[in-house]
């Protein structure tokens, strides 16, 4: 028999939160479902939190996949699957949650660059495999539950480094960079001396 719902255990304004609320207390026991929904609803505070604690104790949320942007959404906005199924009990039933990032370092998908079955052949290798821990993968990660507690319950996990951006172990030393900022400075204060030296003596030389 399919679970009943009184009403919104907690109360928000965000529709995407009370969504994931409406899916995961309907779900009868045992139950399956695979939801897609915008990164806010990982990492919002406040009820957020809460929403997602009492979602990770009803249900095994086993897996996450972030998705490329502007998949289901606007151009821009970022996505994930989450997978999930309703536990026989109302507590504790989320141990580990998978993360697979399907979004850092890939390419800008559009009507030119359309989305196909063979991105997702990794994560499916993955997703799928009896050994998750086996699974050589960089963007393949796992957090335990505790792990996530102890970062207020926020599910923003599991994404790689972006290539595009600048690591700050890249960047050069500022005290070395502002040391030879001044040198070059001096050196184009001392030629525009010379410069206008030389002038000077041009001007002198046209009144004798």
């Amino acid at each position: 028999e399919r679970a009943t719902r009184d009403d919104f255990a907690f109360a928000t304004s965000n529709k995407q939160l009370n969504f994931l609320q409406h899916i995961y207390r309907s779900l009868k026991r045992g139950g399956r479902a695979a939801v897609v929904l915008p990164d806010n609803v990982l990492f919002a505070d406040g009820d957020g939190g809460r929403i997602r604690a009492d979602f990770m104790d009803k249900c095994d949320l086993h897996t996450v996949l972030r998705l490329p942007t502007g998949i289901f959404y606007a151009q821009g906005v970022k996505t994930n699957v989450l997978f999930f199924a309703r536990g026989q009990s109302d507590k504790g039933n989320t141990k580990e949650v998978w993360f697979y990032d399907l979004r850092t370092n890939m390419p800008s998908f559009g009507k030119t660059t359309p989305l196909r079955e063979e991105h997702f052949a990794n994560f499916e290798t993955a997703y799928e495999a009896k050994d998750r821990r086996a699974v050589r993968d960089e963007r393949w990660s796992v957090f335990t539950r505790e792990e996530i507690q102890a970062r207020a319950d926020s599910l923003d996990l599991g994404l790689i480094r972006d290539d595009s951006l600048l690591e700050y172990d890249d960047l050069p030393d500022p005290i070395d960079s502002g040391e030879e900022c001044i040198a070059q400075l001096e050196e184009a204060v001392d030629l525009m001396k010379g410069v206008v030296r030389e002038l000077q003596n041009l001007t002198n030389r046209e009144a004798d």
